[in-house]
């Protein structure tokens, strides 16, 4: 009952960030100069026409107003630039299938092989082995996404041409996997690593080892798992973020995903698209983050979600 308790206020103030995001962002959005109509080839009558169709004639706070209403309905509005009068749930659910196709390998591999480099590189303190997986890991975290981007492409797609450009053509998902995968497996490995090494030098695996528990078990099932706290903690908000899309392997790569739709709405001031893209992000990551604080205490039971 407790915890029921506890996961209900969770989900109370989840919304309550939510409904602070969506208003924070529909006003910023209000102070972007111009409008969608100012890059169509109208004239002034015409642009006030269709400001007065969509309602952006109003003042902002009945438009605020009315879009809180709407949304309540589940009604995103429609496109008013990039896919005029397509509705926006929809280019929000096609796009994001599309991320998450991509999203889903990214994550499943950023997991598996910076969870292991951290572990391989925290058994093997000092070693050889350690030093180039550290050296790795901190090229990968600090060169910037879009460097990446062009290098593999420069690589594998113009020079060596084992992979194709266009992301529609067979293997085309493997450079925009390899872009989204690269950060997050790079951090993912140096904080397992410090974790390993803290939980490593902790009383109670000595006294495991003293008991004549063998080291397999000793590592990977109590030092690993009591190491998993912080990379939990990570996992939230790198899931949301990988699942709508990284905007500059989506943009680069020509993806058809959300990072791209997003990135896209900004600069045509496609309200309603920003509206959408924004909200999506913003429930997906407040979603990981709720889910994680449960699975701490699936982790560790000792941990009060406070």
């Amino acid at each position: 009952m407790e915890l029921a308790k506890r996961i209900l206020k969770k989900v109370l103030l989840a919304l309550l960030s939510l409904f602070v995001i969506i208003t924070i962002t529909f006003f910023l959005m209000e102070l972007l100069p111009g409008d969608p109509f100012m890059s169509e080839k109208a004239t002034a009558e015409q642009q006030a026409i269709l400001r007065a169709k969509y309602g952006l004639d109003q003042p902002v706070h009945i438009q605020y107003i009315k879009y809180l209403g709407n949304l309540l309905q589940g009604d995103m509005g429609n496109s008013y630039v990039l896919q005029k009068g397509r509705a926006i749930s929809t280019i929000v659910t096609d796009a994001f299938g599309v991320s998450l196709r991509l999203g889903l390998i990214a994550i499943v591999t950023a997991i598996v092989v910076g969870v292991t480099l951290g572990c391989l590189s925290g058994l093997r303190k000092g070693k050889l082995v350690d030093n180039v997986i550290r050296v790795i890991t901190s090229v990968g975290i600090s060169v910037p996404g879009y460097v990446i981007a062009a290098v593999i492409m420069l690589v594998f797609a113009v020079n060596l041409r084992l992979l194709p450009t266009s992301f529609n053509k067979p293997g085309g998902w493997v450079m925009p996997v390899i872009v989204l995968a690269t950060y997050p497996t790079c951090y993912l490995a140096r904080l397992t690593r410090a974790s390993i090494l803290d939980v490593l030098g902790q009383d109670y695996l000595r006294t495991e080892r003293a008991k004549g528990m063998n080291e397999f078990t000793v590592i990977f099932i109590h030092a690993l798992k009591n190491s998993l706290i912080p990379i939990i903690t990570y996992l939230g908000p790198l899931t949301a973020s990988i699942l709508t899309g990284g905007f500059v392997a989506e943009s680069v790569f020509n993806v058809p995903g959300l990072g791209r739709y997003f990135v896209s709405a900004i600069s045509a001031r496609d309200y309603t698209l920003i509206m959408g893209t924004t909200t999506f992000y913003a429930a997906l990551v407040i979603f990981m983050n709720l889910l994680c604080d449960i699975l701490y205490q699936v982790v560790d039971p000792r941990i009060k979600m406070n």
